[in-house]
């Protein structure tokens, strides 16, 4: 449905609603009550979506996406309330229902996917339970709700439904999880569904194979769907329209097409600006970013919500509050509250700080080098190689990016870097030139020092109850005892990771996403690491944070000449920041070169497929490492040529510059192939 048809929201009614609205928010104002005062976290919110359509909601963490879909849901906690506005779900004034009405409509015209699939299903019960509970609650008996389920599976794309039906949630893989919940979403066949980061923390390939299903499962049932996420380039490919949220209030709004290429808003252009885009690393200078910090809910005063933030702000916006700007665009009306909204677009980069350094050696030395490091779980028949004779070397002030889908074994590599696993026996890790223990437990402390981890999610390596000066400085009393010199270091640490001296007495539950990540990156840099391991870094940012993290550490390695192993899903992080990428593939290299052979030349069928964010058929994950003689990627690889993928494991071949790829077609031919497929697709 084109967005030009929109009606507009004037001719709202929210007793009965419109005829083609799956949802409607009109005037919408939720405030939370903290410490026994009000605070607003949406303010005057208007938005529609049609039924069949496709919107996404954008904007940094608190600045009310969540809450959108909560309000909309009637599922705002006890110090939460609607202080004005109206919502309608297909037709129905939600604030109007009593109870039943509200149980009613949660059931069959609306339903929700989190962010975490794991924590939307119940570990103790079978899929088949869950999931006819889903059908139960939409008004079927148990053998009917038990008999739907199958088809539902299989409409979800679950090959097997007998054996996921049988299965308990820990036994799925993220991606399958994911499917489950989409499953137990669509059960009532509703009118909206509403998807909250559905896809962060999975990989380029898993998430390609939800975002397909959900957009042909929209086209098939006709549900609108409400996307709420920081990736904006699965906005751009989902979504005809997007609003953009800043502080509670939609700043934004218009056709995905005419937003993207046009931003009317200083925010939303800053938000694009952050995105690493293609072709442009490190070396060619820091992203672009939004300097300071979203207000903390409550603290509006007149004025442009912004204007604290924007480049273009003037007199005029501190005083005065900009109205909903509406003008034509090549796809549909588009929204701006902007005084200045004609020059946004033109708005100059931010200047971003740039630290220098002396120049790289030539040929810097070999810092980590694993040498055919294999592991191994379980034993006998139940056996699983995780990870198969890989082998890596890692110099001074390089980064070394890692990618491929979940269970791969990339993190079972940097836990086997790190010593808390042991590998198999053959293997070997050796530190500057030195064998390292295996265990992390005996390993000297310079050796521990070393090698330094950074988290997915900074929670899991902060203590929440204690401030951020005690936090770092833990870490820093491990390689110092001068309390005076623990000071100037603490000091001189938290200018490096840009943690303002303000912050030293919150503790970590009060901080920011962003500012959790750039504590935990200060404790990792608190022993002066030559080796710092990133799992995830920057999967869980927004994008504006993102960019500030990506910056902070690519100066941090000009500055120390620190090298990385960087692990990340995300493909355009990894093409910003690695020097060389490797990829995984069922716990094997299955093609390793520098960054922009590999992503510009990709030879390895499996790397071609990753890189163009295409679902792979379905899967044998276990089989692919279990007693598999031939290629691991062989019953999958679009490119298979016969017997010899199934039977003969292929050595690595040799494509230049440290290019290798281990693929029983000749490199020419690969590229031959893959030249043709680019060609075709253009």
């Amino acid at each position: 449905m084109s967005p030009q048809h929109a009606p507009p929201l004037a001719t709202f009614d929210a007793r009965r609603g419109a005829a083609d609205d799956a949802l409607a928010l009109v005037g919408l104002t939720v405030a939370y009550r903290v410490k026994g005062r009000e605070r607003d976290v949406l303010t005057d919110v208007s938005l529609r979506i049609r039924r069949g359509e496709a919107y996404g909601l954008v904007g940094e963490s608190g600045c009310g996406k969540s809450t959108v879909a909560l309000a909309a849901l009637r599922y705002l906690p006890r110090n939460g309330r609607v202080k004005a506005g109206r919502i309608a779900i297909a037709g129905e004034d939600v604030l109007g229902l009593d109870a039943d009405g509200l149980r009613t409509l949660r059931a069959n015209a609306v339903s929700m996917v989190y962010q975490d699939p794991a924590s939307a299903l119940n570990p103790s019960l079978t899929i088949a339970r869950q999931l006819s509970e889903a059908f139960e609650a939409a008004g079927h008996n148990a053998a009917e709700a038990l008999a739907r389920t199958p088809e539902m599976l299989r409409r979800v794309r679950i090959a097997d439904p007998a054996r996921v039906m049988s299965s308990y949630p820990h036994q799925l893989s993220g991606g399958m999880q994911q499917r489950v919940v989409i499953a137990m979403a669509l059960a009532s066949n509703p009118a909206l569904l509403i998807l909250d980061e559905p896809t962060t923390g999975l990989d380029a390939t898993v998430e390609a194979e939800v975002l397909a299903l959900v957009a042909q499962l929209r086209e098939e049932l006709g549900t609108a769907v409400l996307l709420i996420s920081h990736d904006l380039a699965v906005i751009g490919r989902m979504c005809e329209r997007v609003g953009v949220l800043y502080a509670g209030r939609l700043v934004e709004e218009g056709a995905t097409a005419d937003v993207f290429a046009r931003a009317r808003h200083p925010y939303t252009v800053g938000l694009l600006r952050c995105l690493p885009t293609r072709g442009r690393n490190k070396d060619e200078g820091p992203l672009d970013t939004i300097p300071g910090e979203l207000p903390a809910p409550g603290t509006l005063g007149r004025g442009c919500v912004y204007a604290p933030r924007c480049r273009l702000a003037d007199a005029r916006c501190v005083e005065q509050s900009p109205p909903p700007h509406r003008m034509n665009a090549p796809h549909g009306e588009q929204m701006s509250r902007c005084h200045y909204h004609e020059r946004a677009i033109d708005l100059p980069a931010a200047e971003t700080a740039r630290t220098h350094a002396s120049p790289a050696p030539a040929d810097p030395e070999v810092v980590l080098r694993a040498i055919d490091v294999s592991r191994t779980f379980g034993h006998g028949a139940q056996a699983v190689r995780a990870l198969d004779g890989v082998s890596i070397e890692l110099r001074a002030g390089e980064t070394l990016g890692l990618v491929g889908e979940s269970g791969s074994g990339k993190t079972t590599l940097a836990k086997l870097l790190l010593g808390l696993y042991a590998p198999d026996s053959g293997g070997r890790i050796e530190l500057d030139g030195e064998a390292l223990p295996a265990r992390v437990g005996r390993r000297s402390a310079k050796q521990r020092e070393a090698l330094r981890l950074v988290f997915q999610h900074p929670d899991a390596s902060l203590n929440r109850a204690l401030p951020v000066k005690r936090l770092i400085g833990r870490a820093l009393a491990r390689t110092t005892r001068a309390a005076a010199r623990d000071e100037a270091r603490l000091t001189t640490l938290l200018d490096a990771v840009r943690v303002p001296a303000r912050y030293l007495a919150a503790r970590a539950r009060q901080l920011s996403g962003g500012l959790k990540q750039r504590v935990a990156i200060a404790q990792a840099f608190a022993g002066e690491p030559r080796v710092v391991i990133c799992d995830e870094p920057t999967s869980a940012l927004d994008v504006s944070v993102q960019a500030a993290i990506l910056n902070l550490l690519a100066g941090l390695q000009r500055e120390r000449r620190v090298s990385y192993l960087f692990i990340s899903h995300d493909l355009d992080v990894v093409r910003y920041l690695a020097d060389r990428v490797m990829v995984l593939y069922a716990g094997q290299v299955v093609e390793a070169g520098p960054t922009q052979a590999l992503f510009e030349r990709p030879s390895h069928p499996y790397t071609e497929t990753l890189l163009a964010a295409q679902a792979l058929p379905e899967r044998a994950e276990n089989s692919a490492r279990a007693g598999v003689s031939g290629c691991v990627f062989g019953r999958q690889c679009p490119r298979h040529i016969g017997a010899i993928c199934d039977t003969e494991a292929p050595p690595f071949a040799q494509a230049g510059d440290g290019h290798r790829i281990r693929c029983h077609i000749p490199v020419a031919e690969l590229r031959v192939l893959q030249e043709t497929a680019n060609a075709a697709r253009e």
